[in-house]
């Protein structure tokens, strides 16, 4: 992205306060509408309604298999809507090309994630829930990119772990646009370093060694491709207490030699007091930021870690 440029993220319309559910009602989100509003371009998506459903219209649920539901209208259970569902997940993953991340509507019956209700013969949901029909086709077609429920979305780690994942991804977007190079793989790597580190330690080594690997012969286009779905895929799990204090343990490590002792004591302190829960992370990451501007180091500045994302978002106050 350019600096003036907001990731596009595609979202229920729903979420935005659109009146599109089947009762004619909405389901807007304080959340999409205040917290991220600023921050980026909404392509708001109802694929109930894009397949020609009315408003209001008569509800639909999931029945049979909840690996691989139907959706059926309540009232004419007769009516298969799992084709038209899952055509046009497939088209919209096609088509929204420019997209950096998706907010689905929790518990739908077509954009729920994960936990849908799936009902069986008995007229009882099964005791395995489903995901939506549209959602699951879409995913399936785009597996790299950050998803996630607005339910999910008011816990505060898995709140700034998809928003770490969308700039992420919207970062690699203007790296291809820019041009994918050999040198260009190395570099960006080294600048996830870090937010790798702690999300995912086991996938920063394994990471390292593919690039460490890397021959002069080797296509980066290909290289690239693998490499940012194992990145994608490792960012997934969230970062804890402990990975995140351990990465500010290597970082502070840079400056060991710049700091005096009051002040190595100080940073010290301040860390121990984040793995302890007793302060949120943004405490430590900004005495570490402190001390960087008084002892730059090229390295360290680089690194995604210390900024994934926008700080007027707050993400890290609460985490």
């Amino acid at each position: 992205m350019n600096a003036s440029s907001k990731p596009r993220i595609g979202i229920s319309a729903c979420l935005l306060g659109h009146s599109v559910r089947y009762n004619a009602g909405h389901k807007a989100s304080e959340l999409c509408l205040k917290a991220f509003e600023a921050h980026f371009d909404w392509v708001p998506l109802c694929p109930e309604v894009a397949i020609g459903l009315g408003v209001p219209r008569d509800p639909i649920r999931l029945v049979g298999d909840p690996q691989r539901p139907e959706v059926v209208a309540t009232r004419n259970p007769g009516m298969d809507l799992s084709g038209p569902l899952r055509a046009y997940g497939e088209q919209m993953a096609t088509e929204l090309d420019d997209i950096c991340g998706y907010i689905f509507m929790q518990k739908s019956p077509s954009c729920g994630l994960e936990r849908v209700k799936v009902y069986q013969d008995n007229g009882h949901p099964s005791t395995k829930g489903g995901r939506g029909a549209y959602a699951d086709e879409f995913c399936a077609r785009r597996p790299d990119l950050p998803v996630e429920e607005e339910g999910r979305l008011h816990d505060p780690v898995l709140r700034e772990n998809f928003i770490s994942r969308v700039y992420a991804y919207a970062d690699w977007q203007q790296q291809l646009a820019e041009g994918l190079t050999r040198g260009a793989l190395i570099r960006f790597h080294s600048r996830y370093k870090y937010l790798l580190m702690a999300n995912n330690p086991l996938a920063y080594r394994q990471l390292g060694r593919l690039l460490g690997n890397l021959r002069r012969d080797d296509d980066p286009q290909t290289v690239g491709a693998d490499y940012f779905s194992q990145l994608m895929q490792a960012l997934r799990r969230c970062a804890s207490r402990g990975t995140h204090g351990n990465v500010l343990q290597h970082l502070s490590g840079y400056l060991r030699g710049a700091l005096g002792s009051d002040d190595r004591a100080e940073l010290q302190q301040v860390i121990g007091q984040y793995q302890q829960g007793i302060v949120p992370l943004v405490v430590p990451l900004t005495l570490l930021k402190h001390h960087l501007r008084n002892h730059p180091d090229p390295y360290l500045n680089q690194q995604t870690y210390l900024q994934p994302h926008p700080e007027s978002l707050g993400l890290r106050n609460a985490v």
